[in-house]
């Protein structure tokens, strides 16, 4: 068998490759760049001085070649169009030979930014086709489709309803074996309770799911049961789903099991915080299985049960209704929080007072003074439930039978995460606009937050300049500041360990978001810390959130794509095999080991296939410049 590294790869470009035209030379760079997951712009063109048309010398570069002239116009704008220009080194030249043909001249194969994913490379705007036609290329009539749907899905129901449910069931299970599901049965061996969760969920949960929010709907299906999902939010703050579950009822016990099902799909990995409306069952089930996870309330659903209540007192734009939100979501202090609800019950007489009363006992879940003792990610402030439910709507109906319900859903969850594909995109394709790129602190955030996380930060160092520090001891390990901003009351106070890079802030913003505040960007100013220590950058909002693997409850990864192309291979083997060549570079047995089983490796996956290796040798060559800038990325501190 042929030498694989020594096989004559047609994938990627080589100085002396031949062209019949220019054209193909781009098609060529084009489709290289489509398996990289880069764009591809023509720059520059040399024409023949006889006929001024024949194109003597090209170079093809990254779209991300060079840097975008200033536009005297920025200073009008609000919000300036993000940066895609990163002065890319990578082309591709080309120049033509007596016989008309052109060969390449030069090539530079590394880039200085990330490449695309494979799953968005059809956004990239040069490959963007059309893979299936319209209408007319489709092989049956609408009239067709309508006389076929009907007795499919007679077809689907005819082992009964709960049949259908459990081959359905089946066969995702049989697809991927990461599909996970549980059955709650009655003593009738009937089904009561229904859990489930795709590879993609669980993947999801284990890397996002330290803050969640579960809701219940009615309606979703033809026996009207509940309907509930546990959701959170991604590194682009972006809606994500854990799980779902189908409830014969709404009871501590039904709540119970789902909690224990829910756990066991994700290794009994247990969220910081959980965010459910106003339940009493739902309350006492997560204080039974979820013990040490704070349990808040969406303020979302207390604003729809005040309405319940309190009718036309929370109609939009009534002074009532502005002084709650107020107590809800205005106040950082205890002390003004409770004048403030004092006043709200004086100056508002209620009749029937007893719903007030109630969620007053319950502020430790819902006023904002309250929300500042725990991780929140921005989830409690935010009309999440507001926009799933309106989700559901719009895909699920109240006639659906099961087996149609499960259908749908997951045309809720495609769509879900086809937003965050076009936000990876965006994120990988533009960079956010940066105020301040003279300072490192703003130059490295730019690095590592994704674009919507990056200006949030931005917001926060906006104030730094508005910052004082009033007061300050420096006397002990641990200095202590007291922070203002000119014309705004309130004070901060914060406490830093300048040798260890400590710092905390009463405000905490990092506590509960994830990001620093101004006034701890104030004191890292003022003591000359030009970076964000890697304990204050919270792995879940960074580019590199999703560049982890994650295993089940018995150490097998979990896959969400059992049918991975050679690229998505690639990919996922690569940091394994870099982890092994950095150990390995330690110490000479390591070295000497290592270079042994890997020549006995290399020989027993030549025996394996003999197509494998050709398309492994070229992915190693076009990616092997990218390993460092794709996967081998500084350290980040998952914990709060």
């Amino acid at each position: 068998m042929e030498d694989p590294m020594n096989v004559d790869v047609e994938i990627m470009p080589r100085v002396g490759m031949l062209f019949t035209s220019e054209q193909e030379a781009y098609d060529f760079y084009n489709t290289y760049g489509r398996r990289m997951g880069f764009i591809v712009r023509r720059e520059w063109a040399h024409r023949s001085m006889k006929d001024k048309k024949t194109i003597t010398s090209r170079i093809f570069v990254c779209n991300k070649q060079g840097s975008r002239k200033k536009d005297k116009r920025d200073i009008y704008t609000v919000k300036p169009r993000a940066e895609t220009r990163t002065e890319c080194p990578a082309r591709m030249g080309i120049a033509i030979m007596d016989d008309g043909k052109y060969y390449c001249r030069d090539f530079v194969e590394e880039h200085n930014h990330l490449f695309h994913l494979p799953s968005t490379s059809h956004m990239l705007r040069p490959q963007r086709s059309r893979h299936a036609g319209g209408k007319q290329d489709l092989e049956y009539t609408r009239l067709d489709q309508k006389n076929y749907l009907p007795v499919k899905r007679q077809q689907k129901l005819s082992f009964g309803e709960a049949g259908s449910l459990l081959l359905y069931f089946e066969n995702q299970s049989r697809v991927n074996p990461s599909f996970i599901y549980s059955l709650q049965l009655d003593k009738d061996e009937h089904i009561t309770n229904i859990f489930w969760a795709d590879p993609k969920m669980r993947i999801d949960y284990a890397q996002f799911g330290d803050v969640v929010t579960f809701v219940t709907t009615f309606c979703t299906n033809k026996e009207y049961r509940p309907f509930g999902i546990f959701t959170g939010f991604n590194h682009h703050k972006g809606v994500i789903i854990f799980g779902a579950v189908l409830l014969y009822d709404e009871t501590v016990d039904s709540f119970k099991w789902l909690f224990e099902a829910f756990l066991k799909a994700n290794g009994q990995k247990k969220p910081i915080t959980i965010f459910t409306d106003q339940d009493a069952a739902m309350e006492k089930a997560i204080a039974e299985v979820l013990p040490d996870t704070c349990h808040r309330l969406c303020t979302w659903h207390l604003m729809q049960n005040g309405i319940k209540h309190l009718g036309n007192m929370m109609k939009d734009g009534s002074d009532f209704l502005a002084d709650l939100k107020k107590c809800v979501f205005h106040y950082d202090d205890e002390l003004q929080f409770e004048n403030a609800w004092g006043k709200l019950r004086s100056d508002y007489p209620v009749e029937d007072s007893s719903w007030l009363d109630c969620i007053y006992g319950l502020k430790d879940k819902w006023a904002k003074c309250y929300m500042k003792k725990t991780l929140t990610i921005g989830m409690w402030n935010t009309k999440l439930s507001e926009s799933i439910n309106g989700d559901l709507k719009d895909f699920l109906r109240s006639s659906l039978d099961v087996v149609q319900f499960f259908k749908h859903f997951e045309r809720v969850v495609a769509n879900k995460r086809a937003k965050e594909l076009e936000a990876e995109f965006d994120a990988r394709n533009k960079l956010p606009r940066n105020l301040f790129s003279k300072s490192p602190i703003m130059k490295q955030a730019g690095e590592v937050y994704t674009p919507l996380i990056f200006e949030k930060f931005q917001k926060q160092y906006e104030w730094v300049s508005a910052c004082y520090i009033k007061h300050k001891s420096e006397s002990n390990v641990v200095h202590e500041y007291v922070v203002s901003i000119v014309d705004k009351e309130g004070e901060f106070k914060v406490f830093c360990n300048p040798s260890e890079q400590m710092i905390h802030c009463s405000c905490r913003k990092f506590e509960t978001f994830g990001i620093l505040c101004r006034h701890a960007l104030k004191i890292l100013d003022y003591l000359d810390i030009k970076h964000i220590p890697d304990a204050y950058i919270l792995r879940r909002w960074t580019r590199v959130a999703r560049s982890i693997f994650v295993q089940d409850s018995k150490g097998k990864e979990v896959a969400e794509d059992v049918h991975m192309d050679c690229s998505q291979r690639y990919m996922r083997i690569c940091p394994k095999l870099i982890k092994v060549a950095l150990i390995a570079s330690n110490s000479s047995e390591g070295y000497a080991y290592v270079d042994k089983v890997t020549d006995e490796i290399c020989k027993h996956l030549e025996k394996i296939s003999s197509d494998g290796p050709q398309e492994a040798v070229s992915l190693l060559q076009g990616f092997s410049s990218q390993a460092s800038t794709n996967i081998a990325m500084p350290p980040y501190s998952s914990e709060t």
